[in-house]
């Protein structure tokens, strides 16, 4: 993984040669969004000693980063200057399906309630409506890297407020 597409990689982490590196044992999730204060959050609410979070500005970047270092969960902002959200999970799927690209696990940050049939056709296995906060962020991220539905999906939920697990 080049240190140009890198952007930022938060607690958690050693450098070796200028690139981020983590131990074996770490969980590394990749978030992909050109929004400064988007990645402050995700950051904030996921990375810690056992958990470190890469950033990439693009979506179009996101395939190649999970190609190299088969991140644990990839997170997606619907919001994404060149290749959206929607698009680049669909095209992470299709690549996995051809067998190209692991299959990582991937949670959405939608815009709005309306967005989550989105998500859902895109074949994500969770979201989170913004606005974000840590609690529903780190929630949606342990259940999907649990591979159990998070409570939300389960029982329904302000619009404003959803936060789920594809049950797909």
């Amino acid at each position: 993984m080049g240190e140009g597409r890198i952007l930022r990689a938060s607690r958690g982490f050693g450098w070796a040669g200028g690139v981020p590196v983590a131990s074996a044992d770490m969980t590394e999730v990749l978030i992909a969004t050109d929004a400064d204060a988007v990645f402050d959050e995700v950051d904030a609410a996921l990375a810690d000693e056992a958990t470190r979070v890469v950033r990439v500005r693009s979506g179009s970047a996101v395939a190649e980063v999970v190609a190299d270092s088969s991140p644990d969960l990839v997170v997606l902002d619907l919001q994404i200057g060149n290749m959206g959200g929607i698009a680049t999970c669909i095209h992470l799927r299709n690549e996995a399906g051809d067998g190209r690209l692991p299959d990582v696990p991937i949670l959405m940050l939608l815009d709005r309630h309306a967005d989550v049939h989105l998500a859902r056709r895109s074949g994500a296995e969770g979201w989170v409506v913004k606005p974000l906060d840590a609690f529903r962020l780190r929630r949606a991220a342990t259940a999907i890297l649990s591979g159990s539905p998070s409570p939300e999906a389960q029982a329904p939920a302000e619009p404003e407020l959803v936060t789920d697990v594809n049950p797909a």
